[in-house]
């Protein structure tokens, strides 16, 4: 059924995803959350000089482990939304038919909004690890989660939490929105989209939403570093009212050319593999 097939897709693609992405992740998580960094290049070599290869794939565990309910939380929860919106099968191709630009961005922002309830203390635990440099407070992710716990009590583990509703609601709208636009235009009338138009759709996809998210990421990492041995911050605001006096309006664009090199590949197959298994496991009804 559908549950076992997204389930199924989420655990084999988030391992894929997630090995070739995350060491990008963690120069971005850094250049974000941390001013030590000259640039790129000197946060690629520092991190390599003080704590080898390893160094970037701190924090990795916890998504490994977890990205197949985050997967299946965020496809099908798109899905189901975008069924009840139109009233119908979801977008079934193969006969011409396609939701609305409306109803493919709402059922986005709803996806992403299901899924932030979730994400949040993976995501936290995630940073706190990948910014740990020359000090080893967390010995691993479960000691970083009874850390967290015991300092700041069960609602420390979504410190961030706001910025990151603030991130993912919007472009998990703009996520599915062009996916969905870029495919039609790829596929001719009356027929299913293929592998290259797949592939492009979720590559191009990726990399619209991340142009969008990168500013909010921006205050999401400092956020979820106050409170690790990093700068305090009061809030959003308070985190970007002071980002911009010490650092200008650049600040809120750390990490884009990385988020965008690293969301092509590894959104072009997470859709390939979603597309490829709901055709196997939910196949369109006949006729």
């Amino acid at each position: 059924g559908y549950l076992s097939s997204a389930l199924f897709l989420s655990v084999a693609l988030g391992a894929l995803g997630l090995a070739v992405g995350h060491p990008i992740d963690t120069v971005k998580v850094r250049l974000q959350a941390q001013s030590i960094y000259k640039g790129l290049f000197h946060c690629v070599a520092q991190t390599y000089s003080h704590e080898g290869v390893h160094g970037f794939f701190k924090g990795m565990a916890f998504p490994v482990l977890t990205t197949g309910i985050i997967n299946s939380i965020v496809f099908g929860s798109y899905s189901n939304a975008l069924d009840y919106l139109s009233q119908s099968e979801r977008t079934d191709r193969s006969q011409g038919k396609s939701a609305s630009s409306v109803q493919v961005f709402t059922a986005g922002c709803f996806s992403g909004l299901v899924q932030v309830l979730v994400l949040a203390p993976i995501d936290l635990v995630k940073v706190r690890l990948q910014g740990q440099t020359n000090t080893s407070r967390y010995r691993g992710p479960i000691h970083c989660v009874a850390s967290i716990c015991r300092e700041e009590g069960p609602r420390g583990l979504f410190r961030g939490g706001l910025a990151l509703a603030l991130r993912d609601v919007p472009c998990y709208g703009l996520y599915f929105l062009p996916y969905e636009l870029t495919c039609q235009a790829l596929t001719e009338s009356g027929k299913q989209p293929g592998t290259f138009a797949i592939l492009m759709a979720g590559g191009l996809a990726g990399v619209v939403t991340w142009a969008f998210a990168t500013p909010m990421d921006v205050v999401k990492a400092r956020l979820q570093m106050s409170g690790a041995g990093g700068r305090e911050y009061q809030g959003v605001l308070h985190c970007m009212r002071v980002s911009v006096r010490e650092e200008g309006i650049r600040v809120f664009f750390k990490g884009l050319l990385l988020n965008s090199v690293r969301a092509f590949p590894v959104n072009a197959v997470t859709f390939l593999s979603y597309e490829s298994l709901m055709r196997t496991f939910c196949p369109p009804p006949a006729g």
